[in-house]
């Protein structure tokens, strides 16, 4: 497992980038079916430790702000990596019980035109799809640390008060995505 930090492609105030994908449903998404005042897309992986570990408390963003927040998981690793692929996201989904669309980046175009390079990689975007927040989801930087602080539930908070995000780009920290080599 490489220990991969995010990096800034996007700047803040950068409206979303628009897509097209596959969900573990058999319908395609694009942006405008997320209406909600906040969108989080979060770059993951079914294998990656990290992810697993954030689960839960993705689960909880889901749980405490939807319909208000909308939240999306891409899958943008190379699905002949051992445990992607968009059967094993299927998987991954039941075993998490997630409630979210989870949508399957084959070409891997969405993640690169986002700036994604590691699982999680979290994107916060306000009602107009412009980029509010880039990192982390919690405080903790290894997968068996327990967090101590919400990261992202504060900052979901404020851009639904409609307040500035102090610390707009917090890298997250996770495994690298997995690119295709042909």
């Amino acid at each position: 497992m490489a220990r991969t930090y995010s990096i800034q492609k996007m700047n803040i105030g950068d409206r979303a980038i628009d897509f097209n994908l596959l969900g573990i449903d058999g319908k395609y998404y694009s942006l405008k079916d997320f209406k909600a005042d906040a969108l989080l897309i979060i770059f993951m992986a079914n294998h990656c430790p990290y992810v697993r570990a954030r689960m839960d408390d993705i689960n909880m963003l889901y749980s405490k702000f939807h319909p208000r927040l909308d939240i999306v998981g891409i899958n943008s690793n190379d699905p002949n990596y051992e445990g992607e692929g968009y059967e094993n996201m299927k998987r991954f989904a039941k075993e998490f019980n997630v409630k979210f669309p989870y949508l399957f980046d084959e070409t891997q175009e969405v993640a690169r035109a986002y700036g994604a390079v590691c699982t999680p990689d979290p994107f916060l975007f306000d009602k107009e799809r412009r980029l509010v927040y880039h990192g982390r989801i919690n405080d903790a930087m290894n997968p068996d640390a327990r967090p101590t602080v919400q990261i992202m539930a504060e900052n979901v908070e404020r851009v639904l008060r409609g307040e500035k995000i102090e610390k707009p780009f917090d890298p997250s920290v996770g495994c690298s995505i997995k690119w295709r080599t042909n």
